[in-house]
């Protein structure tokens, strides 16, 4: 039995936690979003605990059965400490199995971020303050990259994919930095107050709406570049972009009406804001939190395109000796 065959049941192991990991990440980013679109952050005042409970003792009845807004805020605080359970797990795999430099090091990195995260999560509420709601609004993006980047590198298929070409990669990787950045400009928005200056908001709405143009324009270089010179694998998720980057430039223009109506022009001095409404319809707070959740399963695809086209590997051997290079990358794509 050859070394490959023998570490297959390990690296399907690492690969299965770490899939769950994305599953679960995927179910909590939605319930956050639902917190944000509810503005139920605060629907339970104290942290660790959940109204003088210990959070994991607190009575299902009153969570089931309770107000919409503690539902959603005390599941969202379950599944946080789910993934944060799970990340641990998937660490101490990473390690017992002898994962690659890459793998390791994304791992620890899950663990640190899922760490960071649930203190921002505290302290949003202890504080009650949007700032640091705005900051824990952009680390969960990033933790679910790294975690679709460990399912990504462990498939056993991974290390049949070869280096497309430079322009496919220089694509691919931007368009996973633009769709976080899209992500985190996103978020900026999403926890404004009515005292917002009006230069202020109209200046994030022009950047937001030049994010999404870049995401746009890289999707579709993505699409061209991976089309003439690229793995099938990449050609699909390039084009399984495409479609999802349409369908949330239509949900962006449905979550703007829905948040602040129709603008009165198309110059910046027609882009007024308004508080919305927190007491959405069903159909208001699936578009808007539509709009989020779409945007995290573009930055997932894109972190996997990114992987496809070879964008560690391309970094590794622009890093180190040719013999290093041939070296890292039958560890990391092992």
């Amino acid at each position: 039995m050859s070394r490959s065959q023998a570490d297959a049941p390990k690296s399907s192991l690492t690969h299965a936690v770490a899939c769950v990991l994305v599953a679960v990440t995927a179910v909590l980013l939605c319930f956050g979003a639902l917190v944000t679109t509810f503005d139920a952050a605060m629907a339970v005042p104290d942290w660790p605990g959940t109204y003088g409970h210990n959070m994991f003792l607190f009575p299902l009845a009153e969570w089931f059965y309770g107000p919409w807004d503690l539902f959603l805020e005390h599941g969202h605080r379950l599944l946080g400490a789910l993934v944060g359970m799970i990340s641990l797990v998937l660490a101490a795999v990473v390690w017992r199995t002898h994962q690659s430099p890459a793998v390791r090091g994304l791992a620890a990195a899950a663990v640190l971020l899922v760490v960071v995260q649930g203190v921002l999560g505290g302290a949003r509420v202890l504080l009650d303050d949007k700032t640091v709601a705005k900051v824990h609004a952009c680390t969960g993006p990033l933790f679910f990259a790294v975690a679709v980047a460990i399912a990504t590198l462990t498939r056993r298929s991974s290390s049949s994919q070869s280096v497309t070409s430079p322009a496919a990669v220089r694509s691919a990787g931007g368009l996973a930095l633009a769709s976080y950045v899209q992500l985190v400009a996103g978020a900026q928005l999403r926890h404004l107050d009515a005292s917002v200056d009006p230069s202020t908001f109209r200046w994030l709405v022009a950047f937001h709406l030049a994010g999404a143009a870049t995401v746009a324009a890289l999707a579709v270089a993505a699409v061209l570049c991976t089309r003439s010179g690229g793995q099938p694998i990449a050609r699909r998720w390039s084009l399984a972009i495409l479609l999802l980057v349409g369908c949330q430039l239509a949900l962006g223009v449905g979550a703007w009406v829905v948040n602040w109506g129709l603008p009165s022009g198309w110059l910046p001095a027609s882009w007024v804001f308004s508080d919305p409404l927190l007491a959405r319809s069903v159909w208001g707070a699936t578009v808007v939190t539509g709009h989020v959740v779409l945007g995290m399963m573009i930055l997932g695809a894109s972190v996997v395109l990114s992987i496809a086209t070879g964008v560690l590997r391309s970094a590794v051997k622009s890093t180190v000796r040719p013999q290093q290079a041939d070296r890292l990358r039958e560890r990391a794509f092992a």
